[in-house]
């Protein structure tokens, strides 16, 4: 069974963040959810969400995966914090996938784990890098990482995650069970 890590902060999107755990929990994937300011989170919504485990608690050794969700100011706390720009490191070292989401590649470009190509919130990318920016292309996988570009395509990235890490039987049911179509 694969297992990912989705460490938040307070500002996080809240349809990233539940997307991603909905539909990697539905195909079997254990979801870490880890809280970078404290266990009970808050999205830019006003939705609360109370962690599995703090960060400080989080060694690279037990995921397959870190996948970042964004909103604000969720993106730079995850950019400005030294335990998940340390983890996305470790995750880069050890040939691990990272996926992030809306303005959440600013905190992989901080780390230095952003590849060449790679999608984001549109206008986020002047805060990370133009060159290598997929404007188009609603997810961008460059080798071990997986971007996309907010809210609406959070569905589509969630799937792509599973597609990633699970078999094609398990992608299959997951998303038919979902109703989704081909993007």
């Amino acid at each position: 069974m694969a297992n990912i890590l989705i460490p938040i902060s307070n500002g996080f999107e809240e349809i990233e963040a539940i997307s991603i755990i909905d539909v990697c929990r539905r195909a079997n994937i254990k979801v870490t959810i880890a809280g970078v300011e404290s266990l009970e989170i808050t999205g830019a919504h006003g939705i609360k969400i109370i962690s599995d485990e703090k960060i400080e608690n989080i060694s690279s050794d037990d995921f397959d995966m870190i996948v970042l969700p964004g909103g604000l100011p969720n993106a730079f706390t995850l950019a400005e914090n030294e335990k998940v720009q340390s983890l996305l490191k470790e995750f880069k070292e050890k040939k691990k996938k990272i996926g992030a989401i809306c303005a959440a590649p600013y905190a992989l470009y901080k780390a230095e784990v952003l590849n060449e190509n790679y999608t984001c919130y549109p206008s986020f990318e002047k805060k990370i890098k133009e060159n290598g920016y997929h404007k188009k292309d609603a997810i961008v996988i460059d080798n071990d990482v997986i971007t996309s570009q907010g809210p609406a395509t959070a569905m589509a990235f969630a799937l792509e995650i599973v597609n990633l890490l699970c078999e094609k039987e398990i992608y299959n049911s997951v998303k038919d069970g979902l109703l989704a179509k081909d993007y």
